[in-house]
């Protein structure tokens, strides 16, 4: 039987201020993607409003910008997948083993408030399949709570991207809010790599969290493992 996941990516092209675009961090989905499709897992795109995805544009520069994210923009199989995302309630929870939120600062403004994923990953999850997040994906599970009304989060250890990053990033300004802090209001244990932007993820049961965007594949692969 073939294993699928779910990749979740984002709508939002624009800070509160829409003169500072921002939109899916395109490697931090190649990344997990080629982890994925060499494992033999099919995928599928999912946003909280389905349709078009932007792309960061920080993302799309050096060194960021590496082979595999050069790959997926020069082919237009792949970029028409990003054109083309499902709605959530085009999906059923019961056909995959597991959801991947992918990040970008985009992320920040469309992904809590979605309910439509929040019901998503409390199914997945709930049933003992694998809730995974990278960087900023994280916010879509911020708000997301289990049948019994606790937050998924409360009490897991897990990461994502942290506060002295959005500063070292100089986007401290810009955020709408301090993901890192509204983590561990939520009950999270958090936790962060020693030095900033290094790979670094972290399992908790079911739940998988890399801490930014270096940590795609590390996040992807323990995802991999978890489902084996």
């Amino acid at each position: 039987m073939t294993r699928r996941i779910l990749d979740v990516v984002t709508n939002v092209g624009h800070y509160d201020d829409p003169s500072h675009p921002t939109g899916l961090w395109l490697s931090e989905l190649t990344h997990a993607w080629h982890v994925f499709e060499d494992a033999g897992f099919q995928q599928t795109l999912v946003s909280p409003a389905g349709g078009a995805v932007p792309l960061e544009p920080r993302s799309l520069k050096f060194p960021n910008y590496d082979k595999t994210a050069k790959a997926w923009r020069a082919d237009p199989a792949r970029m028409a997948l990003l054109e083309n995302t499902l709605s959530p309630d085009q999906v059923d929870p019961a056909d995959y083993e597991a959801i991947f939120f992918t990040g970008g600062h985009a992320v920040m403004y469309d992904f809590p408030g979605s309910e439509g994923l929040q019901r998503i990953t409390r199914e997945i999850y709930e049933r003992g399949g694998v809730v995974a997040s990278v960087c900023h994906g994280y916010c879509g599970l911020l708000d997301t709570t289990l049948s019994d009304g606790t937050y998924l989060i409360a009490g897991k250890t897990m990461t994502g991207f942290a506060w002295q990053e959005e500063v070292l990033a100089r986007v401290d300004k810009l955020v709408p809010y301090n993901a890192e802090q509204r983590a561990k209001d939520r009950g999270a244990r958090y936790t962060k790599a020693k030095l900033p932007f290094v790979s670094y993820a972290v399992v908790d049961g079911n739940l998988v969290t890399g801490q930014n965007p270096g940590s795609a594949k590390e996040a992807a692969e323990k995802v991999v493992a978890a489902l084996r």
